[in-house]
């Protein structure tokens, strides 16, 4: 123990300018512990409030992120509410004719495609001659025909995507090797 002592006070005579003064307050080692013991809690405070924040911060993400999944097809949602309104409008009349009938149909039609514009559904309809591209076409045959091979003689079915995401692919037919 005596070591200690002597090293402690070697110690403290090394971290202590050299007092010119007898005013000048000389910081003892239980002092020197003690301001330690205060900043060690201050950082550790500190250290626990920033995780505090942190974890906050991630809970708050987590929340948000499931909330833009339960939600995600809300604006797409609202667009087709009118279009649904019209097609239940039209079965209550009660004599409709054909022309009425196509008119009714016609009005749905472009509702159903504002609809799918606003929230960015996009047709694929390649027209006869456009060449296969396998990233938006399915080609469902090849059959002979007076054009260039692999270029699309029939759109059996549109495709559709999702701002440039594919939905569902067209189904075409194309020409084969001649």
């Amino acid at each position: 123990m005596q070591d200690q002592e002597k090293y402690a006070e070697q110690a403290a005579a090394m971290e202590q300018p050299a007092a010119t003064d007898a005013a000048t307050p000389v910081a003892t080692l239980e002092e020197q512990l003690a301001a330690s013991q205060l900043l060690v809690q201050e950082l550790q405070d500190s250290f626990l409030r920033a995780k505090a924040e942190v974890e906050n911060f991630r809970r708050r993400a987590q929340e948000d992120v499931t909330r833009a999944h339960k939600f995600a097809i809300e604006g797409f949602a609202e667009a087709l509410v009118p279009v649904k309104d019209s097609l239940e409008m039209a079965l209550l009349v009660e004599t409709p004719s054909v022309e009425s009938l196509k008119e009714g149909v016609e009005m749905t039609l472009k509702q159903l495609s504002a609809a799918f514009e606003k929230n960015r559904l996009l047709e694929i309809k390649p027209n006869q001659g456009d060449k296969l591209d396998p990233m938006k076409h399915q080609a469902i045959s090849m059959v002979p025909a007076d054009q260039e091979a692999n270029t699309i003689v029939n759109t059996l079915q549109k495709g559709y995507l999702i701002a440039d995401r594919l939905l569902r692919p067209a189904l075409v037919t194309v020409a084969q090797e001649k």
